[in-house]
């Protein structure tokens, strides 16, 4: 979303009950992955399922800017075809990715090692995200980065040709960074290898060994992972069936398990088992969530989840160690512990600080605007559940997870929520409105 756009409040009221037998758009994740890696690839890939949404179409226009063809059909089929790896053009003009932070990272990795210079900007939340933390890694290859204070965009990233291979231990369980590094890795002569300390999500191994990579994955002693490819590669395309988005599937399944009598079937999720810890989650805390259907698509598990709310949440802690696998899921979380009988703890949640926004302070933030029981320890949130007053407003930092959360917070309260803007949600789950709408959920503009 430009920074400039005029803002657009809304607010949510009480629902009672939400029905429904919905898709939420597709994964972001594989759907960024799907234009990248098909723009590498020789030939051509189709894409069905693909988000729409604004960060996905950046990444399919910075995918045209170096070079691959993208196109869309009316009845919403993408074809990507690619230059294949080490081919890649200087582009013309700067790359803006919106708002997307994978977008930017992963591109980020991708040019390092082709012979070209890329200047990388975005919105006013992505020019104040770090980027240092995949500048560090790739500059071990050969590239060269530009950036303004603290390693925030716009970028300049000056890749090199004469790539050197990394063995790069992460320091943080980041599924972007270790993406960034191994597609570095892609145009490198060498065995490319990323060590992390506990497993990020999967989608780029995934993804690579479907075009053709061969990706070697070996778990460690500490029960992290580590990573290796040996390049160069040549990728060859591959149809993808994009499965639905986890992360946008938690804001009907936790509407739906904090309205009693609700009843919601969410159809073709993606189930990888390194994006599963909110179901995970919400299970241990009571919800009555089930599995049908379960089958492989391209690598990917995905499956439907029929969700009610026939039981009452119950507080719980959710260990560190699950922090990677629902990083982006947390705020909605907390509206599931606001909802829940007694305390829910979630712990170390030093990642949140630079996402979107920073958002533990934003979530924290909404919470005290509804009156909801909470405190931050260090970096842990612990929240306090029961019924949930309202009637507050909500900043959301250009953040589309806090607005949909907040706006889900509202559903139940026994006043409206408001958010200052939910121009933002259309970076991820552009008929989030539309799609909640129709099962009932109550929207209204702010006023």
């Amino acid at each position: 979303m430009s920074s400039s756009q005029t803002k657009r409040p809304l607010s949510s009221a009480k629902t009672g009950p939400i029905s429904g037998d919905i898709r939420v758009p597709g994964d972001k994740s594989i759907s960024h992955r799907s234009l990248m890696f098909g723009g590498l690839a020789i030939g051509t890939t189709k894409v069905t399922g693909l988000l729409e949404g604004e960060d996905v179409l950046a990444t399919a226009d910075a995918m045209r800017k170096l070079g691959a063809t993208v196109t869309r059909d009316e009845d919403g089929t993408w074809h990507v075809t690619g230059v294949g790896v080490g081919a890649l053009r200087e582009p013309d003009s700067v790359i803006d990715m919106g708002n997307a932070g994978t977008g930017i990272r992963l591109m980020a990795g991708i040019v390092a090692t082709h012979p070209i210079t890329t200047f990388f900007t975005g919105d006013a939340s992505l020019c104040k995200r770090p980027m240092g933390r995949v500048a560090d890694p790739l500059s071990k290859f050969g590239a060269q980065f530009i950036t303004r204070d603290q390693g925030r965009p716009p970028m300049a990233v000056i890749g090199t040709d004469e790539a050197k291979p990394v063995t790069y231990t992460l320091p943080m369980a980041s599924a972007q960074v270790k993406s960034a590094v191994m597609l570095a890795g892609l145009n490198t002569t060498g065995t490319t290898t990323v060590i992390e300390p506990k497993p990020s999500r999967d989608h780029t191994e995934r993804m690579l060994r479907h075009f053709g990579v061969d990706v070697d994955v070996k778990v460690n002693d500490d029960g992290g992972r580590t990573v290796s490819l040996t390049g160069p590669v040549e990728m060859k395309a591959a149809d993808i069936v994009v499965p639905t988005d986890p992360s946008s599937a938690a804001f009907p399944m936790v509407a739906a398990l904090i309205n009693p009598d609700s009843h919601v079937t969410i159809r073709d999720v993606c189930l990888n088992p390194l994006r599963t810890g909110l179901i995970t989650t919400l299970i241990e805390m009571g919800g009555d969530i089930t599995i049908t259907n379960e089958r492989e698509e391209a690598g990917e598990t995905i499956g439907d989840l029929v969700v009610t709310g026939k039981n009452r949440l119950k507080g719980i802690v959710v260990p560190a160690e699950r922090a990677p696998s629902m990083i982006d899921e947390y705020p909605v979380l907390a509206v599931a512990a606001a909802y829940a009988e007694g305390e829910t703890r979630m712990c170390d949640l030093e990642e949140l600080r630079v996402k979107e926004s920073d958002r533990l302070a934003a979530v924290a933030a909404g919470l005290e605007a509804n009156g909801v029981i909470h405190r931050i320890e260090g970096d842990d949130l612990i929240v306090t559940g029961g019924v949930v007053p309202g009637g507050g407003m909500v900043e959301t930092h250009l953040d589309h997870r806090i607005a949909m959360s907040f706006l889900v917070l509202g559903l139940g309260a026994e006043k409206p929520v408001a958010v200052d803007d939910a121009n933002p949600i259309a970076t991820s789950f552009p008929n989030f409105e539309k799609l909640m709408g129709e099962m009932g959920a109550k929207f209204a503009l702010h006023s």
